[in-house]
């Protein structure tokens, strides 16, 4: 290849834009004047987290009512925000006509009853993630939705918003990983990811997660970020999914896994990606590894570095080093390539901001019932696997 051509085709940072494709810009160019109201279902780690990145949006969205079932969560937000009706029952957020919005932060086994109450009531809806529990209700919802064409649903996968994550889908689009076979992802804790309750008879309610009744365990909470990525960033879906795992560790009378792993075979894609988690060891914390045969991208949540492999490093560094053409930032040793310049912001800025660009321009969102009814889906199926055993296999 001709050295003008190699530049021409690399661009490296140039070829990838800073911002995520087709978000942002609308934002950042255009004069917004709604403001939209929004009620919050569930207000446990997640529900207030977003209140708070939402309070930093105050020409977007206005906090209108909470819905908590918990009095030791009501009880603090009615204190903080005495402007703002708490209630036990959710569905005076839905009889609230000011209310446009909603979020639901809840247990996974309650977003289906809550996210068709939200649609029923005629109301925009931000879902978090993992979308649905159970596969029929994954089906079910995603007939339900075409009930309502009018309304925005976008579901909380808010990694797949970062710029950063942005930048390696463009990277792999054009081809600087080379041909891509494996994928290595981990998600590690050395704690019990427990949470403490004020009093037993909450204990199920506090820590859900440790319940298969209310949760999908690792798989749904921690590792469906990365799954839903590689989903979405090669447009693609498994064909086969194995996993397996065990109480390992923690003693404690959970009913999830506190260590498992799943593999997945993308037959299509020629790939194999392997998803980890564990509650008994923080070394790797979140490693995220897209290997290629040109190429390695190591991903933290707001930080990256693309490793070249060696003949793939010596044409980049004979571009940046003769010609200049490439704004290439290797990091110290030049082992490797800043995919961004600083680290990004938390990923719930992005995907709110974007949220915000679709309910004005009546868009569909990035994240929505479809892609991430296929990463619900994915993670139902790992889980079936995970516990009861046996490969699994894709099926429409």
């Amino acid at each position: 290849m001709k050295r003008r051509d190699f530049i021409q085709k690399a661009g490296v940072a140039a070829a990838v834009s800073s911002l995520p494709l087709g978000v942002g810009a609308s934002i950042l160019t255009q004069k917004r004047n709604k403001i939209y109201n929004v009620g919050i279902i569930g207000y446990g780690d997640r529900g207030s987290g977003l209140h708070h990145v939402m309070n930093g949006m105050p020409e977007k969205f206005n906090i209108r009512g909470i819905a908590e079932v918990l009095p030791f969560r009501a009880e603090p937000a009615a204190k903080k925000y005495p402007q703002i009706p708490v209630y036990q029952d959710y569905r005076r957020i839905l009889d609230d006509r000011e209310i446009d919005t909603v979020v639901v932060s809840t247990p996974l086994n309650s977003h289906f009853e809550h996210a068709k109450a939200v649609l029923e009531a005629g109301k925009n809806l931000y879902l978090e993630k993992t979308m649905l529990f159970t596969l029929e209700e994954i089906r079910t919802f995603q007939d339900l939705v075409g009930k309502y064409p009018n309304q925005i649903i976008q579901v909380g996968h808010q990694y797949r918003y970062s710029p950063l994550y942005f930048k390696v889908k463009e990277y792999i689009q054009k081809g600087w990983l080379g041909k891509i076979t494996q994928v290595s992802a981990r998600w590690d804790r050395n704690n019990s990811w427990r949470r403490p309750v004020p009093s037993p008879e909450f204990e199920r309610q506090v820590n859900w997660r440790m319940y298969k009744e209310y949760s999908g365990g690792l798989v749904a909470e921690l590792l469906s970020h990365q799954m839903d990525f590689i989903n979405w960033a090669f447009d693609t879906v498994p064909d086969q999914i194995f996993g397996t795992g065990g109480i390992d560790y923690f003693q404690d009378g959970r009913e999830t896994f506190d260590n498992v792993q799943v593999t997945l075979r993308y037959n299509k894609a020629g790939m194999v990606g392997n998803f980890g988690a564990t509650c008994g060891n923080q070394y790797e914390g979140y490693a995220f590894k897209i290997k290629g045969s040109e190429g390695t991208i190591s991903l933290l949540t707001n930080d990256g570095i693309f490793y070249p492999e060696p003949e793939k490093k010596a044409k980049l560094q004979e571009v940046d080093g003769v010609s200049g053409a490439t704004p290439i930032t290797w990091i110290a040793n030049k082992s490797g390539i800043k995919l961004v310049d600083q680290p990004t912001k938390d990923g719930s800025i992005y995907a709110l901001e974007d949220f915000y660009r679709c309910l004005e321009e009546k868009a569909e969102p990035l994240c929505n019932v479809t892609n991430a009814g296929n990463t619900a889906k994915l993670v139902a199926l790992a889980n079936q696997s995970v516990y009861g055993g046996g490969i699994k296999t894709w099926k429409s």
